[in-house]
């Protein structure tokens, strides 16, 4: 599974009512963009919501373009369901003309849209004429104002966005963030782990200082199996904020375990053939040390001590040819 396919299947979190997610959808179409305007989209959502409104059939309605939210439960889209039986359609979505005569491509309102053809009957819709860019603007610009997504749903969005093939400049208009900012995102993403992001969640309050923590724990313990054993112990109803903690808290006291384990070090007893004691190994974190005691080897001890430079010397040699033939 490609890494754009596992950032767009990658939260198990039950969204908030009438808020962005996603169903299976493809990648934007770049071949055949439709006419349209990107800085027309950097006016305010408000006044787009002000054009006119129309009711549309769910089924001439395609699924398109990159998802902001991840997976899409079966739970939360019923009770949205419900909620749309009840009071009707609050918030309509947004489509584009399809290349199809009578079709559309939706641009936002996913989860809407997948409620409603539970429900049965039309769903209101705002239909704008935009090519990718524009779309993709809209997209993120409408999921800013109503979801306020987390840290790692934007640099995942981030992520997706750029194996898609969208200028930075698309991508900073999206989620209304400077070059700086998307790079900070980007830089954060790329060192965690796939599987350790979908068992945490979205984490809402966590942000890019604390992500990063986690992140560099990976160089000195195994962050996924960590993660995999924390959350086990957990109930299922743990707030995705509460489970970044959990994860955190322990990692962080596996690596600390691992230093103070390596600053300790490990000292080896090296026997003959008879099981007599020759000398000692010792290695820690700064150094390796072979100790000879002069009382148990007087011999061994004097026969070394005249060859010890030499020795060492033609082993640092044989390491760089080793080395050198390897390369």
């Amino acid at each position: 599974m490609g890494a754009s396919l596992m950032a767009r299947n990658i939260f198990n979190q039950p969204p908030k009512d009438e808020k962005e997610s996603a169903a299976p959808s493809p990648a934007p179409v770049k071949s055949s963009k439709l006419p349209g305007s990107v800085g027309g989209l950097r006016d305010s959502l408000r006044e787009i919501t002000a054009n006119s409104i129309r009711d549309i059939e769910p089924d001439r309605i395609d699924m398109d373009g990159l998802r902001d939210r991840l997976i899409l439960e079966d739970s939360s889209i019923e009770d949205l369901a419900e909620s749309i039986r009840k009071h009707g359609q609050q918030v309509p979505i947004m489509v584009r003309p399809s290349d199809q005569p009578d079709r559309y491509r939706i641009i936002y309102g996913r989860r809407r849209l997948a409620a409603i053809r539970r429900v049965g009957g039309t769903v209101k819709a705002i239909v704008r004429t935009l090519d990718d860019d524009a779309s993709l603007i809209a997209q993120g610009q409408e999921n800013n104002l109503r979801l306020d997504p987390s840290f790692i749903e934007k640099s995942l969005f981030i992520k997706e966005m750029q194996e898609a093939g969208y200028k930075p400049g698309v991508i900073q208009d999206a989620l209304g963030l400077t070059r700086q900012g998307v790079s900070n995102h980007r830089v954060v993403i790329e060192q965690l782990p796939d599987e350790l992001v979908r068992l945490i969640g979205p984490a809402h309050g966590v942000g890019r200082r604390q992500w990063g923590d986690l992140a560099a724990l990976s160089e000195k313990v195994p962050l996924v199996d960590i993660a995999r054993e924390t959350l086990a112990s957990l109930p299922d109803t743990t707030p995705s904020s509460d489970k970044f903690q959990a994860v955190y808290v322990a990692c962080s006291s596996k690596a600390r375990g691992a230093a103070d384990q390596s600053a300790r070090g490990q000292t080896t007893v090296v026997k003959d053939n008879s099981g007599s004691p020759v000398g000692t190994l010792s290695v820690d974190g700064k150094s390796i040390a072979i100790k000879i005691t002069r009382k148990d080897n007087p011999e061994f001890g004097q026969w070394l001590e005249e060859r010890a430079e030499t020795t060492l010397r033609q082993l640092f040699e044989q390491w760089q040819n080793e080395r050198g033939s390897g390369s």
